[in-house]
């Protein structure tokens, strides 16, 4: 199957990042110059450019040129987006190592956001995401096992949470809540970070059309992460 031209360039771009041929805040190639490397249009070389800056692989000012973005990851506030799409998207290996799979007992706060009752067994996951072999991101997951009965027998070494639940509740809204936050002994251990770091926390809460879904809380390094967003009006 042959590739198309502008993922060609993607993939030229990052392994020029991967080697340590163009560090972060580098300056890459202009459009022209890449369309005449590649021989292609400009329209085409635009095009790489353009989903590698929404990757937050690079950075485009305007009048100044195209650079290396500084070497964190990104995620969109906009839009749920699954975090091994996410790590691949950037030339990057994802894994995932699952601590825990149960079923478990909500607290008051819990069941209200989950809109369940109290008394209600609900399913716990924490999984913790790793980026080219180094951890990224801890996800601890309450989950509606009302919606989702099947969520309990999943193997979330082979597909995600997001994924899975994407698939068998598909999302219809949800709300999000950051902050920055201390990591504890715990975090730090399993993240794999020395104590104190300051971490990126983001609560996040998702319905589909039947009711709530879950409540996520993922914790990642506050060093090798940011939320950023691409807007288009």
């Amino acid at each position: 199957m042959t590739v198309p031209k502008f993922s060609q360039i993607k993939q030229h771009i990052c392994q020029q990042i991967e080697s340590g041929e163009w560090p972060q805040h580098s300056k890459v190639p202009s459009e022209n110059e890449l369309s005449a490397q590649f021989h292609v249009s400009r329209m085409t070389a635009r095009r790489a450019l353009q989903e590698l800056t929404e990757q937050g692989v690079l950075v485009r000012s305007q009048g100044a040129g195209t650079f290396v973005a500084t070497f964190k990851s990104q995620s969109s506030l906009l839009e749920i987006k699954n975090i091994a799409d996410e790590i691949e998207d950037r030339g990057h290996q994802h894994s995932a190592q699952q601590l825990q799979l149960k079923s478990v007992e909500v607290d008051k706060e819990m069941a209200i956001l989950l809109n369940v009752s109290q008394d209600t067994e609900v399913f716990y996951s924490e999984i913790l995401h790793f980026e080219n072999d180094q951890p990224i991101q801890l996800e601890q997951r309450f989950v509606n096992s009302l919606l989702t009965p099947e969520y309990i027998a999943q193997n979330f070494t082979k597909t995600t949470p997001h994924e899975y639940l994407s698939m068998v509740a598909p999302l219809t809204e949800a709300t999000h809540e950051v902050e920055a936050v201390l990591a504890d002994d715990d975090i730090c251990q399993k993240l794999a970070i020395s104590k104190p770091t300051a971490c990126l926390q983001v609560k996040r809460r998702t319905w589909s059309r039947q009711g709530v879904v879950s409540v996520a809380i993922l914790t990642t390094p506050g060093d090798k992460y940011r939320l950023g967003s691409h807007l288009v009006f």
